[in-house]
């Protein structure tokens, strides 16, 4: 049972800022267009869930699809084989924008008009109507917590678990969330990195995650080589000569996609060669030829580190099936875990039998033993402590990316990638 990694989810949302602060934000027109239309008829004794995404939003397009098309995949083979007792899942999308007040639309129209029993797979950029569920006593499992809203409200329960009371007030222990430093400790003892290289812009989401990726580098004893990039004119040539004249292992960055493809270029160009160019699991998708496509050599030293098993691993039955019903579609390692959100939501749902109620689900979620999916997650769990740990035994998932191959699984089978680490404090 463990907390999604405190660089991971700050990562996360430093890089949406940066992308955010150079889109536009879409009219208010399109927010109340959007999702409005009348509700098809209503499949007897159906079963409502609904999906909020910011699908169109200043990140883009493709930024947050991959939850939701992996937990719709999954409903569509669980109606293809009778549903839940039955009952067929039906299923209400909705695309946010990207902004607070498209999200509260969204959250309104699937809780007030759709009547949903539960949403699942919740991938938004700004969960403005966080309360808004906590408060109707929605049931919101599997989101992905680029925000504090998963260690924060009631009802919530993101992918990756949490230990935090959750009491609505504050995000974790008195508005301080806490994360492990396993992905430092894991290049440390498999591969003896020890100088490790901190790229961001100056900007302050981007310069406030480097400042976290920093602490945690230097509690596992590396020597940190800190880079600060111009967010209007970037010099990337310059890092990226630096890198190579100080011998770095691993680089990390507080950047958007395009700014790693930049620097990943200027590292081929200069001759830059590092152990690993780590990045995240939002990253962690068949994409990579395309996104990197001018950086053989750097691309080729890409590994991605999460809590969900390789989509790739295809001597993994559930992986298979997941495969199998995404029919050949570009695969992602968020898809992965929308499908397993899914089938999270449907495991509480059949431990109900003929009385399905939000109490019973949630008893469900909130029970003693963890939830892995069949094995497509590390043990996932709320444990509500009342103070926070002060370090914790906790697993990674890691693979890496070869051309011609794919991601391909590193450090064994996630389960017994294992490592007992400090938790590092940190306010999101």
């Amino acid at each position: 049972m463990r907390p999604r990694r405190a660089a991971e989810r700050s990562l996360l949302a430093a890089l949406l800022l940066l992308s955010a602060a150079c889109g536009s934000r879409l009219p208010e027109s399109d927010f109340e267009q959007r999702g409005s239309a009348p509700p098809p008829a209503r499949t007897a004794d159906a079963i409502r869930i609904g999906i909020i995404t910011s699908a169109t939003s200043p990140v883009g397009g493709a930024a947050f699809t991959g939850p939701r098309d992996g937990a719709k995949a999954y409903f569509e083979t669980l109606n293809a084989r009778g549903g839940v007792g039955g009952r067929k899942v039906e299923v209400f999308t909705c695309d946010d924008g990207g902004s607070g007040f498209g999200n509260n639309d969204c959250v309104h129209k699937l809780i007030d008009e759709r009547k949903v029993f539960a949403l699942v797979a919740t991938t938004a950029l700004q969960y403005a109507g966080a309360p808004r569920v906590a408060r109707a006593g929605v049931p919101d499992i599997g989101g992905q917590p680029i925000g504090s809203a998963y260690d924060t409200y009631p009802h919530l329960y993101g992918i990756y678990g949490s230990l935090a009371p959750r009491t609505g007030s504050e995000p974790g222990w008195n508005g301080t969330l806490y994360g492990g430093t396993e992905v430092y400790r894991y290049f440390k003892r498999e591969h003896g990195a020890r100088t490790a290289a901190v790229v961001a812009y100056n900007q302050a989401a981007s310069a406030a995650y480097a400042r976290l990726v920093t602490q945690g580098l230097k509690a596992e004893g590396y020597r940190v080589v800190t880079e600060q990039v111009d967010f209007a004119l970037p010099n990337f040539r310059a890092v990226a000569a630096d890198l190579k004249d100080r011998g770095v292992d691993l680089v990390f960055d507080a950047m958007d996609t395009h700014g790693n493809a930049q620097l990943c270029e200027a590292m081929d160009a200069v001759g830059a060669k590092v152990t690993a160019k780590v990045t995240n699991v939002q990253n962690w998708s068949a994409t990579v030829p395309q996104d990197f496509k001018d950086a053989p050599r750097c691309r080729n030293a890409l590994w991605a580190t999460g809590a969900s098993r390789n989509a790739e691993d295809k001597s993994h039955p559930a992986v298979r099936e997941f495969r199998g019903a995404m029919k050949g579609r570009s695969l992602s390692q968020w898809q992965l875990e929308g499908w397993a959100a899914a089938m999270w939501f449907t495991d509480a749902a059949k431990s109900c039998g003929a009385r399905l109620t939000r109490a019973c689900v949630e008893a469900y979620l909130n029970r003693a033993e963890p939830y892995t999916a069949r094995g497509l997650l590390l043990p996932v769990g709320y444990e509500h402590r009342a103070e926070p740990p002060a370090s914790r035994r906790t697993c990674l998932s890691v693979a890496r990316w070869k051309d011609g191959e794919g991601w391909i699984t590193q450090g064994g089978d996630m389960n017994k990638n294992c490592f007992t680490v400090p938790q590092l404090p940190y306010r999101p």
